[in-house]
């Protein structure tokens, strides 16, 4: 799981660059998170705190 500031803009920026990913920006109580394929069968979550 990695952090970022702004889940949205990263989620547009890695989708340009071609990164697929298994879930969209999904709200969730306290956080959104996404989760994307590293393509070498590893799962990343990215996740944005929102309080």
């Amino acid at each position: 799981m990695f952090f970022v500031s702004d889940l949205q803009q990263e989620y547009d920026r890695l989708i340009a660059l071609g990164v697929k990913f298994t879930k969209e920006p999904t709200k969730t109580h306290g956080s959104i998170y996404a989760v994307l394929d590293d393509t070498c069968g590893n799962l990343i979550q990215l996740t944005q705190l929102s309080w």
